[in-house]
């Protein structure tokens, strides 16, 4: 007699854990099934994907303190390939919670799936050139010892700034001023000295409205007006 449309059935068919009479009679309903012949496809993808499982699981299960949920599907597809008895129960409920177990991130089959390939090259990232008229600028203070490295990036008759500053002590309270050629200052920003700034550097971004070809140099100062260091950028 030719098998009735059964999921359980034909999960059990996908995972081999039919004999061999079943296996015929569904192989004679796949031929005139097409409701089936689309599922075996679904689970058989399925299938591939938990292949992804490593053997020592099947054998011994996650590791210790892994996910109940997968714990306990794993221990179910180890007593069902081991009989006949209970496979019909098994079917495709114990291959979806295993997916949900992997997806909800059980640990076991996440960094094995999701991981790139070790001969895989990753493509680079694409880092826009900086527009024509940046310009890039270090100077130390002798006096200070406080040093800025800055980058003038010319707009549409202003610029943005990128500062790297570092030698300032904690708590000062900065300014940042972009000067013009002819001596006018518009200040591109301001903070205040943290203890890992003043250990490591600070690095900040700002704006000023000066036209970029009049642009001389960037200053930082406190706000009582001592100069830590300012540095030439003027083309």
């Amino acid at each position: 007699m030719t098998t009735q449309h059964d999921p359980q059935l034909l999960g059990a068919y996908v995972l081999g854990a039919l004999d061999e009479q079943e296996v015929r009679e569904m192989d004679e309903h796949l031929a005139s099934c097409a409701d089936c012949t689309r599922e075996l496809e679904d689970l058989r993808a399925m299938e591939a994907f938990l292949g992804e499982v490593p053997p020592e699981a099947m054998l011994d299960g996650p590791p210790e303190g892994g996910d109940l949920l997968l714990q306990r599907t794993l221990r179910q597809v180890r007593a069902e390939r081991g009989g006949v008895a209970k496979r019909r129960q098994f079917a495709l409920g114990a291959a979806a919670a295993v997916v949900a177990a992997v997806v909800l991130g059980a640990g076991v089959l996440v960094g094995k799936a999701t991981s790139p390939d070790a001969t895989t090259a990753l493509p680079t990232p694409t880092v826009a050139p900086d527009p024509a008229g940046t310009r890039l600028a270090t100077f130390t203070d002798p006096a200070t010892k406080a040093s800025m490295t800055v980058k003038v990036v010319p707009a549409a008759g202003w610029v943005r700034t990128n500062m790297a500053i570092s030698g300032i002590p904690e708590g000062e309270k900065c300014r940042i001023f972009v000067v013009a050629k002819d001596g006018s200052r518009q200040e591109a920003g301001s903070w205040v000295v943290s203890k890992k700034g003043a250990a490591e550097g600070t690095n900040l971004d700002g704006s000023a409205l000066v036209d970029p070809k009049d642009v001389k140099s960037v200053v930082v100062e406190n706000f009582a007006g001592r100069k830590f260091v300012e540095v030439p950028v003027q083309a």
